[in-house]
């Protein structure tokens, strides 16, 4: 099997794992297929997920290795990537028994309006991400300087220094009102302190390894927030 024929098959495989998995999450909490607010957000997420991976796949298939390529190799970060993974799993879970016994409608009902913002916060997200990856094809999923890796100081770049953990924390935020759940969104809202956690440490990295990294810092002043911070 040559290698572009191998990173397909480990694409689609890593693809079709993640969904099934999210909705095992959802589904079997909820104890009912009509949880209607997770079949819009996974066909949503679905549908972008298998964008980006034939667009990559064309355009930039070593950018599709990169993010194949999970493994930290610093323990630190090892240990922030399971306790995404820990509070992702959750918050979806919460979501889930949240349908089956209706804690947030015995709150206040949901209105349809928050769950189509929740839907446009997640979309809005992964376009953000996707713009990331399109602009640094060194947005890998690991922290790392690779050889010739450039600064880059362009597009989402030009705005925050930490474009794609700014994708992560809109996604994150849309999913419980999506999914139709108040009582699942402090859990999601946990993984912005995780996500700034990790931006520090990368930021660490980066000036250090990187060259022209701190330059690039002192031009663009902020980190996650545009104007702000």
């Amino acid at each position: 099997m040559n290698h572009a024929a191998d990173l397909k098959r480990r694409s689609i495989r890593r693809f079709l794992t993640t969904l099934l998995l999210l909705a095992w999450m959802l589904f079997l909490p909820a104890g009912s297929w009509r949880f209607w607010q997770a079949w819009w957000l996974l066909g949503s997420m679905a549908g972008f997920w298998a964008f980006f991976f034939i667009y990559f796949l064309k355009h930039d298939p070593q950018l599709l290795e990169r993010r194949l390529h999970r493994q930290e190799a610093d323990p630190a970060q090892r240990r922030f990537q399971k306790s995404f993974s820990l509070i992702l799993f959750l918050a979806l879970i919460v979501a889930g028994l949240d349908f089956r016994f209706g804690w947030s409608r015995s709150i206040a009902p949901v209105p349809l309006a928050v769950i189509v913002a929740g839907q446009i916060a997640t979309v809005a997200g992964y376009w953000l991400i996707f713009w990331v990856m399109k602009t640094n094809s060194f947005a890998a999923s690991t922290i790392q300087v690779e050889t010739a890796q450039p600064v880059v100081e362009n597009g989402p770049y030009a705005i925050v220094r930490h474009p794609m953990y700014l994708g992560m924390a809109i996604t994150a935020l849309g999913m419980p009102l999506a999914l139709g759940s108040y009582v699942a969104l402090p859990l999601f809202a946990l993984h912005v302190p995780l996500l700034i956690y990790r931006f520090i440490h990368e930021e660490r990295t980066l000036c250090r390894d990187l060259p022209g990294y701190v330059e690039y810092c002192q031009r663009t002043r902020n980190r996650l927030l545009p104007w702000l911070w």
